[in-house]
């Protein structure tokens, strides 16, 4: 059977594809900074099929020992912001790098690198400048990789819908990113503009399934695509969507992209914040897929709409929990 290193395999994306991996008969080593912590993926697949183990993307010499004699690979590592060692360009960058070049010199068949929709070398935000040039020194190094861009990724473990259902969990606002200054117009008050920035979400098992499918299909060899649901979302509607699954009633809050500069300069002093003055700047651009890119479609994959996962997914977070839904008799 294939051997497949995943990298940042103990993630919410990264269970995913091993979970696919081991269904289709691969052996899966899953290269991790903490083999510990991903013991809970070995039930996945049969006895001694996934292996957790150490690696860091940083470190060469660990990457070149997690990809020994491995006949495909994939990169799923990445932050959202940086706090200490862990910086955009040492991990989204010279991580991406070693990865790329460590698979080349081992002889492995096809590399997968997951980036993101707004990778630019042009762009306002560190985190997009890092993953685009993560994206060049990738190719650069392994000309056949299959590069990924999702927008953002809904699921079990995301780090976006679960983290706004959890703050409407509180008696407080949410807030509606960059949607401008409530203004009068022809049409009456416009609270909320355009309602903020645009997303088009992507379900984690769609990103996975493509993953699988570029390992399997040497059509994909050195092209991009770019992965988004059925729907694109303003800010204000991802909100209010949030609401609904939650069954619960908050105000929302315009915040103009000025304001949420201030705010994310000072939130980014925390140890794990929830807005960062990069990941503003991030805003300011719309996170959607762009014309003429590959996408899901191109894989043969039917993106599933959130409408659909939400509900399910997001039903702790309602009053009463998953069993709040229950009547009594």
């Amino acid at each position: 059977m294939p051997l497949v290193t995943v990298f940042g395999g103990s993630g919410g994306i990264g269970r995913q594809v091993v979970k696919l991996l081991a269904q289709r008969g691969d052996q899966v080593r899953v290269a991790v900074r903490d083999p510990q912590a991903a013991l809970f993926l070995k039930p996945m697949g049969d006895v001694g099929q996934i292996t957790p183990v150490q690696s860091n993307i940083c470190n060469m010499e660990s990457v070149k020992s997690a990809v020994a004699g491995a006949d495909q690979v994939v990169n799923l590592v990445g932050i959202l912001t940086e706090s200490g060692p862990q910086q955009f360009s040492a991990v989204q960058t010279r991580g991406a790098d070693n990865v790329a070049t460590a698979a080349a010199a081992a002889g492995v068949q096809s590399l997968v690198h997951l980036s993101a929709i707004g990778a630019s070398r042009t762009s306002p935000s560190a985190y997009a400048r890092s993953k685009a040039a993560g994206e060049e020194a990738v190719l650069e190094a392994f000309p056949n990789a299959s590069i990924l861009r999702p927008s953002v990724v809904f699921g079990p473990h995301d780090q976006f819908f679960n983290r706004f259902a959890a703050l409407a969990q509180f008696p407080m606002p949410l807030p509606v990113f960059g949607c401008g200054f409530p203004k009068m117009t022809m049409d009456g008050l416009k609270i909320y503009g355009d309602g903020g920035t645009r997303f088009q979400p992507v379900y984690v098992g769609d990103v996975a399934q493509s993953i699988v499918t570029c390992l399997e299909n040497a059509e994909t060899n050195g092209k991009t695509y770019e992965l988004g649901g059925p729907q694109v979302y303003s800010f204000c509607e991802l909100m209010e969507l949030v609401l609904q699954e939650t069954r619960r009633w908050r105000p929302l809050i315009p915040v103009p992209f000025g304001i949420a500069a201030v705010m994310g300069f000072f939130m980014g002093f925390l140890p794990k914040p929830l807005l960062t003055l990069d990941q503003v700047r991030q805003l300011a651009i719309d996170n959607v897929v762009n014309d003429g890119s590959m996408t899901l479609d191109d894989l043969g994959i039917d993106p599933t709409a959130a409408e659909v996962v939400l509900p399910e997914m997001l039903e702790y977070y309602r009053r009463g929990g998953p069993y709040a839904k229950i009547q009594p008799v």
